[in-house]
């Protein structure tokens, strides 16, 4: 038998399985999904019989009124939490809780509409830490990037695209908040900032986790080659190209093998993580 180690498949950290066909899931090469913003039921449901992985979710996106994406055709009904206060938080993050959430999501697209003042982001924060329940944010626009970490918030949804953060913004960041990749997105201009931060970002020690956003367009069910490849270019590559992918454990039912490998020992093609029978 070729040397290696056994995993139970890859996570991708940023999905929308009501936007996608979960079904494919069953025979891809993950093991873990993050849905980061469906309608609670919904999500919760599709988790209690997953396809063959695990689903961990958020449940809806928390944005103030009329904020991103409460305007977007592509949100399902349901999967946009408004909050308007303190207290309205409160009870939205509770609402997240009690459908099963492991995380929680905010929106703050200052591109698309009102976004949430500060005291308000910190005062999700607060009420979800109470919960264990870490904030993940998607952070759109100029300076929303540069805000969360200070906020507590734990990872962002998108690593920063809007615009080049700084060398000292990125160090900064690295020891305080982890980005969620979704380069691959990305065309132009926007990819290659988010490539270029994602690189400064990496090289300063910062923890950078895979996500497609499975959902938005037409992605593979599966490991994304674009994503890897993006990843790759902003110098993501080998050890911590698979920590970046955090390997789940396997299971009798959902064994892949990892071979050991010096160069590189991630490879999307299907003998690199081929399921053993």
């Amino acid at each position: 038998m070729a040397e290696g180690t056994f995993i139970g498949g890859f996570t991708d950290h940023h999905v929308h399985l009501q936007l996608a066909d979960p079904a494919g899931l069953a025979d891809s090469r993950l093991g873990r999904v993050l849905d980061l913003g469906s309608e609670p039921d919904a999500i919760a449901r599709l988790a209690a019989d997953p396809p063959g992985i695990s689903i961990s979710y958020a449940g809806a996106f928390l944005t103030p009124p009329g904020g991103y994406p409460s305007d977007r055709a592509w949100a399902p009904a349901g999967s946009v939490r408004e909050v308007a206060d303190r207290e309205d938080a409160e009870t939205a993050v509770a609402e997240m809780s009690a459908a099963g959430a492991s995380v929680i999501k905010i929106a703050s697209n200052h591109d698309a509409g009102p976004v949430f003042a500060d005291e308000l982001i910190h005062a999700i924060v607060r009420i979800a830490d109470r919960l264990g329940l870490p904030v993940v944010a998607h952070a759109e626009g100029a300076g929303q990037a540069q805000r969360m970490p200070a906020l507590g918030v734990r990872a962002l949804a998108h690593a920063p695209f809007t615009e080049r953060l700084s060398d000292a913004e990125v160090s900064a960041q690295a020891g305080r908040i982890a980005w969620i990749s979704t380069l691959a997105i990305h065309e132009g201009e926007a990819r290659e900032i988010a490539i270029d931060n994602v690189r400064r970002f990496h090289a300063h020690g910062g923890t950078v986790r895979y996500g497609t956003d499975l959902g938005n367009g037409d992605l593979p069910v599966d490991l994304n080659p674009a994503e890897i490849a993006a990843l790759r270019e902003a110098g993501i590559t080998g050890a911590a190209l698979i920590r970046t992918l955090v390997p789940v454990a396997a299971t009798v039912e959902r064994r892949f093998l990892l071979p050991a490998r010096d160069a590189d020992p991630f490879d999307i093609e299907p003998a690199v993580a081929a399921r053993i029978s």
